[in-house]
């Protein structure tokens, strides 16, 4: 697993025990098994951005402190220029940019996200609370979210329950390029 991740299974095992949680406990709390959550603390997996998202919410920290170890500063408005924002490598299907990491208290995470292609064909399906928005910027995507396929092209959107099963891939052979804002409930 790439150091990025391990970084962050460490922020996640140093928040855990400061705040007096067993392995047992946190993943009760987060929906997933012991082992699943001690992988993820251990850095040897992927970290769903809807775990991120379950743990910023119970530890009271902001998502940027969980995948860079850095607070967010700006109150008023943050500015990210073109091909910027905060890398977030977690998964082998998608690459994502963080766009408002250094906003304080943001409400949603705006995240550039690519597909780059024959990434996820197997579609293997995520769920995390909230909502979420994907707006189609080059690119077709195939998403599925709870069973119902829909085919994507730039200029496209959805907006769905971020709680059904949802997973998307490229529909031919080059890479979708998207705008998503995950809206934690």
């Amino acid at each position: 697993m790439s150091e990025q991740v391990r970084q962050i299974g460490m922020r996640i095992q140093d928040l855990r025990e400061i705040s007096d949680y067993t392995v047992e406990e946190m993943a009760q709390q987060c929906g997933v098994t012991a082992e699943e959550y001690q992988r993820y603390e251990e850095g040897e997996v992927d970290i769903p951005i809807s775990f991120l998202l379950k743990l910023s919410e119970l530890f009271h920290v902001d998502m940027t402190e969980l995948t860079t170890g850095e607070a967010p500063r700006l109150n008023l408005f943050s500015v990210t220029r073109a091909g910027k924002g905060r890398d977030i490598q977690r998964r082998n299907h998608y690459i994502y940019k963080n766009l408002g990491y250094n906003f304080v208290h943001r409400r949603i995470e705006p995240l550039y996200v690519t597909i780059p292609k024959g990434a996820n064909r197997e579609l293997s399906p995520n769920a995390h609370e909230g909502q979420e928005f994907d707006y189609i910027l080059s690119g077709t995507m195939r998403i599925v979210v709870a069973g119902h396929e829909v085919i994507l092209r730039p200029g496209d959107s959805i907006y769905y329950d971020s709680r059904a099963p949802h997973a998307m891939t490229c529909a031919d052979d080059e890479p979708v390029h998207f705008l998503a804002m995950v809206i934690p409930d």
